[in-house]
């Protein structure tokens, strides 16, 4: 569905596109690059917030009446919560890279040790830390452009959004009880060689959702929309051309 413009002309359909944690719109370059000649992409900046609702609210605040949205790894969580508290007003969802369960005991500790890198040394070497096991064995030494990206990405941060980030995510809700619930066209997609969020659990959640399309990329981490930029796009785009109301 389109969105009028002021004048009644109908406007371009628009597509959210939400950024995970320590990421922004450079994650999805390629993506914007991709879909904005035919739809109206936005990105929201999430570094003000420190819930996934009330990243959410944030992200419907400045959301055109009727939408689609895409997330990755946090972002996807918000994108989930989003359609939560307004799914009148999402025409589809993709949810990259994430999961859907709340915060068990053992991920505290790692991320504590996350937050006192980036607390006492700074961002650069959180993401030292950090990016390798994010993307790919080798990729930050194969592919200097996607490094380059990547640390810069990072670095535009600062260690107070990713306290705020990490609160965030530590207090996250149980999703899997909305999944069995969404009927708009969903995407689910992960990198084949993610393994902060691995594809088993993408499977679990591609089964919990009535008709979901489940697509893996190849070749690629957790960074999925950078490192499997084209795949993502691909994935992207036929999700847009599914029949709105009708699930893959």
């Amino acid at each position: 569905m389109s969105n009028p413009d002021t004048t009644g002309t109908p406007a371009r359909e628009s597509v959210i596109l939400v950024p995970g944690l320590l990421c922004d719109a450079a994650i999805w370059q390629h993506q914007i690059a991709a879909l904005s000649a035919d739809y109206d992409v936005r990105i929201p900046v999430l570094t003000g917030q420190d819930s996934i609702a009330a990243m959410a609210t944030h992200v419907l605040a400045d959301a055109p009446p009727r939408f689609a949205i895409a997330g990755h790894s946090m972002g996807a969580r918000v994108a989930l919560e989003v359609w939560q508290q307004a799914p009148e007003r999402v025409e589809r969802l993709a949810l990259l890279d994430t999961a859907v369960h709340p915060a068990g005991p053992d991920e505290l500790p790692k991320r504590q040790a996350m937050l006192d890198i980036s607390a006492n040394h700074g961002m650069t070497a959180l993401a030292d830390a950090w990016l390798p096991p994010m993307v790919k064995d080798g990729l930050l030494d194969a592919d200097l452009a996607v490094r380059a990206a990547l640390y810069a990405m990072v670095e535009r941060m600062s260690p107070a959004i990713h306290r705020a980030q990490i609160k965030a995510l530590l207090g996250r809700p149980d999703a899997r009880p909305l999944l069995p619930l969404i009927g708009c066209p969903v995407l689910i997609g992960v990198g084949a060689l993610d393994r902060w969020s691995p594809p088993a659990q993408h499977e679990e959640i591609a089964a919990a959702i009535p008709h979901a399309r489940y697509v893996v990329f190849e070749g690629s981490g957790h960074m999925a929309p950078m490192e499997a930029a084209q795949a993502v796009s691909d994935a992207l785009w036929q999700w847009m051309h599914e029949p709105e109301g009708q699930a893959a």
